[in-house]
């Protein structure tokens, strides 16, 4: 008696396993995300509880350039990773830069706001409970914005140096997820700090 093997229907495909690639950044994005849920809890806790001034509504200037920067830059970095899994590298290379430099002008314009902060309306970390919540909050967000762009900065060398090929969307494609993790916090942090905390 002959046995029959069973054949995968065309329209199934055989599991397999995630890559590890994958699985390595979204476990560093969920133990990020639990970072930034306690600061975040952390500064919706202590609104209002600031014995002495400034208050978020004296001081607080709502950074909406920085945020089109920021959340146009997950954009431009699907875009570029979608070019180069089509063989694109010029355009990648273009996109990339892009992402790139939305990233570091908001950077430039946290470090603007804060500069006014601490200079023109007296905030420090240490002046009140408002004070240490917000430059606790806002600088962890700023402090991964950075890693994100040293981590791009890194891709972007390679490309002009000619090694970022076709067979290397996959690499760009999670480090992509970082960053779009990083723009999804600030969808929250700006949330937290300049709607519900104002």
């Amino acid at each position: 008696m002959s046995t029959v093997p069973l054949a995968i229907p065309p329209s199934e495909t055989p599991w397999q396993l995630p890559s590890r690639g994958k699985v390595g950044m979204l476990s560093l994005i969920i133990a990020e995300s639990a970072i930034f849920t306690i600061f975040v809890v952390a500064y919706i806790f202590y609104i209002g509880k600031s014995l002495s001034g400034p208050t978020p509504q004296q001081v607080l200037r709502i950074p909406i350039f920085a945020t089109i920067c920021l959340l146009s830059s997950s954009l431009t970095i699907h875009l570029a990773v979608r070019a180069l899994e089509r063989g694109r590298v010029g355009t990648f290379k273009l996109l990339w830069l892009l992402t790139l430099s939305l990233g570091a002008v908001f950077l430039v314009e946290t470090g603007l706001d804060w500069h006014h902060l601490i200079y023109e309306e007296g905030l420090t970390i240490s002046t009140n409970l408002f004070g240490t919540t917000y430059y606790s909050l806002v600088g962890l967000h700023a402090f991964h914005v950075t890693v994100g762009l040293v981590a791009l900065s890194l891709v972007m060398l390679f490309a002009l140096a000619g090694k970022v090929k076709r067979e290397h969307a996959y690499q760009t494609g999670v480090l992509s997820l970082y960053w779009h993790f990083v723009d999804a916090v600030w969808v929250v942090v700006f949330t937290t700090v300049y709607i519900v905390g104002r």
